[in-house]
């Protein structure tokens, strides 16, 4: 089955302006989708690697990208397509509580040494 991944972004202010009869159903969307084999986290502060020409590594903290929203989470969920995944997210946390969620398609590669 398709993999995809989703990446949550939202804020505490966004949070606290949903109902919580919502939330409630959001987090039980998540409870949901951890039972169906997506694997959901927490994110923490991120760190930078490059290594350029395998020259050296060199790390940097904070994140390269950057959005209005704090990212506070991502999951890997699997589903039928994007519409499936798009219908899977679109009732969890971040979807309801005024923030996004992204999905990206995750292509699998293999026999790459």
């Amino acid at each position: 089955m398709p993999k995809f991944i989703t990446i949550g972004y939202g804020d505490q202010a966004g949070y606290e302006l949903t109902d919580d009869g919502v939330l409630h159903a959001a987090h039980r969307r998540d409870a949901e989708l951890r039972q169906m084999g997506a694997l959901i986290g927490i994110a923490r502060a991120p760190t930078q690697v490059r290594n350029p020409g395998n020259n050296g590594v060199m790390t940097s903290s904070g994140a390269y990208m950057t959005s209005d929203l704090p990212v506070p989470g991502f999951a890997i969920i699997e589903a039928e397509n994007l519409e499936d995944a798009i219908s899977l997210v679109s009732k969890t946390p971040c979807a309801v509580a005024h923030g996004v969620v992204e999905v990206w398609p995750l292509e699998t590669i293999t026999g790459r040494a």
